[in-house]
């Protein structure tokens, strides 16, 4: 009993020194990332090759990524990063033979309701939240919010999750 009163004794003046480094020592972040941050969906689905929003406009500010890897943000969202990066000829910064040869698809993704078991896997690895039902009914899910980033495909038992393209 005395050894788990002084380990959480010790548990909480390590916290409190912890609490207090980082109030004193913040963590600066670049504020050039921050603002391409938080213009990107933060739907964290990882359809740009990045494991979130943030590692992307890291990425995007430091290792001059490229800004049209975004497909939940569209092309809005790469005319707003380049007002922020002060890229005059966004056509020009990006690889127009890629944008003539390649159109991106975008997908969305349609639960076969006959075969929906209700287990709600889906749902809870749904990023945006765009699946919705409740445990043991059936799940639907809701077009306008899904940003086609497929994670739900592989949480599904049933395989009743298709794609549609748009």
């Amino acid at each position: 009993m005395t050894v788990i009163l002084i380990f959480s004794i010790l548990s909480l003046f390590l916290g409190i020194i912890l609490g207090y480094i980082k109030y004193v020592f913040p963590i600066k972040k670049n504020p050039i990332v921050v603002a391409v941050d938080n213009l990107l969906p933060q739907s964290q689905c990882a359809q740009c090759g990045y494991s979130g929003c943030y590692p992307y406009a890291k990425a995007i500010v430091k290792d001059s990524e490229k800004i049209d890897k975004c497909i939940p943000g569209g092309s809005d969202l790469i005319f707003e990063i380049a007002k922020v990066l002060n890229i005059e000829n966004v056509e020009k910064s990006l690889d127009s033979s890629a944008i003539k040869n390649e159109k991106k698809i975008y997908t969305t993704v349609l639960i076969d309701e006959k075969n929906c078991v209700g287990c709600s896997k889906c749902a809870s690895f749904c990023p945006v939240d765009a699946i919705i039902g409740a445990p043991n009914f059936m799940h639907t899910v809701l077009q306008k919010f899904c940003t086609g980033c497929n994670i739900c495909l592989l949480h599904c038992p049933t395989n009743c999750i298709k794609i549609i393209k748009e």
